[in-house]
């Protein structure tokens, strides 16, 4: 009897995603392998094409349920209801710093990862990647609206354009810190994003 009988399918289908997650962070979407994805759940293939018809769909599945998920907890959730967005981003930012260790410079993030190898091949690929950017954008454009409608934040700022410089600046620290393989390259340039926020208080 295989390891997923009588199991919860949703369970297996989560454990399926997360162990794809985890092949792709460390190898890259082209280099994953489904055998070792399979190997690190004990599950079998019929397992996997039960849920999934092929390895592009797992791929897809795994920016679509886990990267975006972890993008919404870490990131977009904080700043979801505030009006005083830069208080929570630097929050978000400190978190970030203090998570950071050799496998996570290393590796950089899956998102940006994910977005400079398939964007040029996919363009399907490439769709659902800039949806997670595209979600993440709207969200942190309407928190700094908010902060801007209650006083927080400066009258002159453009929300939209800051947004998108927020992440560009975000997300350049991390690879950053990856092409340098430094944490405490990674800290300087986050320390700089913090600079800008603070900038944007009224």
């Amino acid at each position: 009897m295989s390891r997923a009988s009588g199991r919860d399918p949703q369970q297996t289908r989560t454990e399926l995603l997360e162990a794809a997650y985890k092949e792709v962070y460390h190898h890259g979407f082209q280099a994953a392998s489904l055998e070792r994805i399979l190997s690190n759940t004990e599950l079998t293939k019929g397992a996997l094409y039960h849920h999934f018809p092929n390895k592009r769909a797992v791929g897809l599945a795994v920016v679509d349920e886990v990267i975006r998920a972890r993008i919404y907890r870490g990131i977009i959730e904080p700043i979801e209801r505030t009006d005083d967005p830069i208080t929570v981003l630097l929050e978000v930012i400190d978190r970030q710093i203090g998570r950071a260790s050799e496998e996570s410079m290393r590796l950089g993030c899956p998102l940006n990862n994910l977005s400079q190898e398939m964007s040029p091949l996919d363009e399907e690929f490439r769709g659902h990647l800039q949806a997670v950017f595209e979600s993440w954008r709207m969200a942190l454009a309407a928190a700094l609206k908010r902060g801007q409608d209650k006083g927080n934040l400066r009258a002159d700022v453009n929300c939209n354009q800051a947004a998108l410089f927020i992440i560009a600046l975000y997300e350049g620290s991390i690879g950053l810190g990856k092409a340098y393989q430094s944490k405490e390259l990674y800290r300087d340039c986050a320390a700089q994003l913090k600079t800008y926020l603070e900038a944007l208080r009224r």
